[in-house]
């Protein structure tokens, strides 16, 4: 029987109560399945994240593979079908699926992640080009990042009335105005939607592999805000080259990606204002909504 982390067991109870503690009494019991169903063994110590668990495994059948169960959840409900969609094309394979338990069989990337990179503007610019080439045609049923903008507007407002308006009212402003030129007007095109350095990970079949998506459809510019909002520039906040600084790295990024810069720099600012308010509301660090303010502004 596969003994779950503890420390995943902490962090799931915590933040799903009742639920939480149902699903991870019953998680044991559901790898032992999808063992048998994909004939795998364990092939590794089991790893996770915040919300899902990933059971290195072995099938003789094919490459070195993990399964992965994730809380189920409508935010982890469309993963797969992005899978699907690229076909290993800069990102893992999908080997299997089991949707009802939210599972999925996945060809098994190295654990070095693209964080390991010293070189910004090199891991930058993997990060464009991954980008590029993972903005496909999306497949239907796919959440729109258009039908999401409304919702943005509303708890942007909602939120920065409550917190004494934290933000000054141009950096608002521009953000508002962005959702209403651009959010409703967007491409069907995948957006992976969480390209940080920690869902990239290096292999041998290709030098970079996206993992993780949350499978949006939508303009490919929204995805800058997870390559300039990331602990690897940290250093640059409150220094006064901020501006230029985060720009250059966005025309960089831009570049490798193949995308309008203006419009990059635009759902930057705008998410990093929907970011920062949304840390207020739920309590996140100081320095981390400190520096989200600073980067919104910067991008004004």
């Amino acid at each position: 029987m596969i003994d779950i982390p503890e420390s995943f067991v902490r962090t799931e109870i915590a933040s799903r109560s009742d639920a939480g503690r149902a699903w991870i009494a019953a998680l044991p019991g559901l790898i032992e399945e999808l063992l048998q169903r994909w004939s795998c063994a364990p092939d590794g110590p089991v790893m996770h994240g915040e919300v899902g668990i990933v059971v290195p495994v072995r099938n003789r059948d094919l490459p070195p593979a993990v399964i992965k169960v994730s809380f189920p959840h409508p935010g982890n409900l469309h993963e797969p079908n992005a899978y699907a969609t690229w076909q290993g094309r800069g990102a893992t394979h999908l080997f299997e699926r089991y949707d009802d338990h939210f599972a999925m069989l996945l060809e098994r990337a190295a654990y070095r992640t693209l964080a390991t990179v010293e070189d910004h503007e090199e891991a930058i610019d993997i990060q464009g080009r991954l980008s590029h080439r993972l903005a496909v045609e999306a497949p239907p049923g796919l959440p729109k990042l258009s039908d999401r903008v409304d919702h943005w507007e509303r708890r942007m407002l909602s939120t920065a009335a409550a917190f004494n308006q934290p933000l000054p009212h141009r950096v608002l402003d521009a953000a508002l105005a962005t959702l209403r030129e651009l959010g409703h007007d967007q491409p069907d095109i995948l957006v992976h939607g969480d390209l940080h350095d920690a869902n990239i990970l290096a292999s041998d079949r290709e030098p970079w592999l996206a993992i993780d998506p949350k499978a949006y459809v939508g303009d490919p510019a929204h995805d800058a805000l997870n390559v300039i909002r990331s602990p690897r520039f940290a250093p640059l906040l409150g220094t006064p080259n901020l501006k230029p600084a985060v720009l250059h790295l966005l025309d960089i990024y831009c570049t490798a990606a193949r995308i309008d810069p203006t419009r990059a720099r635009r759902w930057t600012q705008a998410g990093a204002v929907r970011e920062a308010l949304w840390g207020r509301r739920h309590n996140d660090p100081a320095w981390l909504i400190h520096a989200t303010d600073q980067l919104a502004e910067a991008l004004t």
